[in-house]
């Protein structure tokens, strides 16, 4: 990987988040002892989304038992899961008053079932506490075993994420375990069920357009509607460098050659995240 270091464009401009909904957002999750991903990854978003009273929940605790190089997120071992965790995400989207949530976790491949079980009973716990609400959830891969991941699709939420964060040139180099093909047999099981199956892709790490050509079609075949491309940003030192900031012009390719490839919704752009603006692919 190129470690020259290079300077960031004025297109990449994060908003900071000041005003009342912001403090509100931030002190339901502080009260209920909760984790983003919004502070774990240092998502540039997050001022803009706490700003609209929205945040990506982040369950398993805040350890990840992977290392990736891209991620911001503590690695190490984690502490037992909280048995309250659950109970307290759904009663702050119900005092956040959400129609719309997204949820994703650590890694907890130290777990039997991977946690499989916790995320099965915070999906049961959010609907039950709040009737109606759309559930996107963004899911680790469960080491690739299907009864694992089928546990998340009989719970029925409206969207199951998983990521396949880069190309397959640089995956055993920005993933500390995961796979590019396990990843796709992942989303193919989802493709195969009635949820929709979506998936995020970073640039900026030393991918040639062509190859995220060949990611794209990868994804659709797989069965895999929705896509979020966005550029890598690095979170601290100890993650891998930016190689390239690509230009907004060249996101907006990506874009229309997903779409013309046949995914139904695509967000491209330079500060797109997993789940930024999540709630339009259930109300466009």
């Amino acid at each position: 990987m190129d470690k020259r270091k290079i300077k960031k464009p004025d297109w990449l401009k994060i908003k900071l988040g000041s005003n009342d909904q912001f403090s509100a957002t931030k002190k339901i999750l502080e009260d209920h002892c909760l984790h983003t991903i919004c502070q774990s990854g240092k998502c540039p978003n997050k001022g803009e989304c706490w700003e609209r009273g929205t945040a990506t929940f982040m369950i398993g605790g805040d350890i990840c038992t992977r290392s990736c190089k891209f991620c911001n997120t503590k690695t190490g071992k984690p502490a037992p899961i909280n048995p309250e965790e659950s109970a307290n995400v759904a009663e702050s989207i119900r005092l956040m008053k959400l129609t719309h949530a997204v949820i994703t976790s650590v890694d907890r491949d130290d777990l039997p079932d991977l946690g499989a079980f916790h995320w099965v009973e915070t999906i049961r716990q959010v609907k039950e506490k709040n009737p109606g609400i759309t559930i996107e959830v963004l899911i680790p891969d469960f080491q690739g075993k299907q009864s694992l991941i089928e546990r998340i699709i009989q719970a029925k939420p409206d969207i199951i994420s998983h990521n396949i964060e880069t190309v397959k040139r640089l995956t055993p180099l920005v993933r500390s375990t995961a796979k590019y093909e396990t990843t796709l047999a992942v989303l193919k099981q989802i493709g195969k069920s009635d949820i929709p199956a979506k998936s995020g892709l970073m640039v900026g790490l030393g991918e040639t357009q062509d190859e995220v050509h060949e990611t794209i079609k990868d994804l659709h075949d797989a069965g895999c509607k929705y896509l979020s491309i966005g550029q890598y940003l690095q979170p601290s030192r100890k993650n891998i460098p930016v190689h390239e900031y690509v230009e907004p012009s060249t996101f907006d390719h990506y874009k229309i050659y997903a779409l013309e490839t046949g995914f139904i919704h695509v967000e491209s752009a330079p500060l797109v995240r997993s789940s930024y603006y999540s709630s339009k692919l259930i109300n466009p």
